[in-house]
């Protein structure tokens, strides 16, 4: 029966130490070779709390680990440079690129519900809405227009 064992850790910055040393010790891993893995993982995510799920076989000792991504919000911030959200939305307090909304959509991918990369990029720039972010200095109406009339339509080709 597999354990498993969920931390929030800082992107690039796990450690041996609690809560993860604590948590796997008992299992039988390799806690330093597990942190270096999940280092690796999560570097991406620098300054922000990542949650990670560690999934480990008891009898054998191998272990999967799974990372989940920031909240959307905190990736904007990040993005932004800016501490917290806008308490009222026609003030805003930052900005951050076309390019931005579209990295960060893919990093949510997963949890986002839009069909295609448009319409998860269309979920963030909700996301920013709330937050008082402007797009390349506009409202999110400018820029969801925008990107219907395929004005970013570059920067949504697929890597």
């Amino acid at each position: 029966m597999a354990e498993e064992v969920e931390v929030l850790v800082e992107g690039g910055k796990a450690t041996a130490g609690p809560p993860i040393g604590p948590a796997l010790g008992p299992l039988g891993l390799n806690v330093v070779e597990v942190v270096k893995k999940i280092n690796e993982l999560t570097k991406d995510f620098q300054g922000m709390k990542v949650p990670v799920k560690i999934i480990v076989d008891p009898a054998t000792k191998n272990y999967e680990l799974k990372v989940g991504t920031p909240p959307a919000s905190a990736l904007i911030m990040k993005r932004a440079n800016i501490e917290k959200g806008s308490s009222d939305t026609t003030a805003p307090v930052g900005n951050i690129t076309m390019k931005d909304v579209i990295d960060i959509a893919k990093m949510k991918k997963n949890d986002l519900m839009g069909k295609d990369l448009k319409a998860k990029a269309k979920e963030i720039v909700g996301t920013c809405v709330s937050m008082g972010v402007t797009i390349e200095g506009m409202n999110a109406k400018e820029v969801i227009k925008k990107i219907e009339e395929g004005e970013f339509d570059e920067l949504f080709k697929e890597d």
